[in-house]
């Protein structure tokens, strides 16, 4: 019964995450577009909304998979584990980096809709953990699997750094990737592009170690 019950749970976790992350999207586009604001080459470029959008696809498979078999195939197992390490690199990330800094001076005057914001930066990647932690049974898949974490978010630093560099608006996703930013240079930009390659690593290995330690308690 409690297997059940945990299946059940993380039906309506991964279902419901996946339509509050949908809808704060949804709703930061259509805001944004209602006061003349919405850039899409910019607004898709950030982390938190490719790894939104990816989130909440997984999440919505997840949660069919969920409904439809007693356990989750490897596959879907693999891609929650790349989705909560994305998330919770969103969550550090935003709320020590981010949290409060000026926003682009083209949007002065304006305030991001707080609800969406909360979502995608705090309370989406807190429920994807939590349900990571309730789904019970050990991950099926093997240790080495894990690194593949890593692939998407050094994909996405590339084409940042590159479109940064090089884009006709030289526009940064995000100031700590601008070796121009605050006279830090490159230095400081590498820094941190290994602190989230790092974060990302250790998170993918902690969460598999959590999972399969669960798993052995409960099965």
């Amino acid at each position: 019964m409690k297997r059940t019950l945990n299946r059940n749970l993380s039906v309506v976790l991964r279902l419901g995450t996946a339509a509050a992350i949908f809808y704060s999207i949804i709703y930061q586009v259509t805001d944004r577009i209602a006061h003349n604001l919405f850039r899409p080459f910019e607004y898709f470029t950030y982390f938190t909304i490719q790894t939104g959008l990816i989130s909440g696809a997984v999440l919505t498979i997840a949660g069919i998979s969920a409904i439809r078999n007693a356990q989750d195939s490897q596959r879907v197992t693999l891609l929650r584990l790349w989705v909560i390490c994305y998330e919770v690199v969103v969550g550090i990330f935003y709320n020590v980096l981010l949290r409060g800094t000026p926003g682009d001076e083209r949007d002065a005057g304006y305030d991001w809709p707080v609800l969406p914001n909360e979502i995608l930066h705090t309370w989406a990647p807190i429920i994807i953990v939590i349900e990571w932690i309730i789904a019970g049974g050990k991950p099926a898949y093997a240790w080495k699997k894990v690194w593949w974490v890593i692939v998407y978010p050094l994909s996405w630093l590339a084409f940042s750094i590159l479109r940064g560099l090089y884009a006709p608006d030289h526009w940064w996703a995000y100031w700590f990737l601008n070796p121009g930013a605050n006279g830090e240079g490159i230095p400081a930009m590498l820094q941190y592009i290994l602190m989230i390659a790092g974060t990302m690593i250790v998170a993918g290995f902690a969460f598999t170690a959590l999972r399969r330690a669960v798993g052995s308690r409960v099965g």
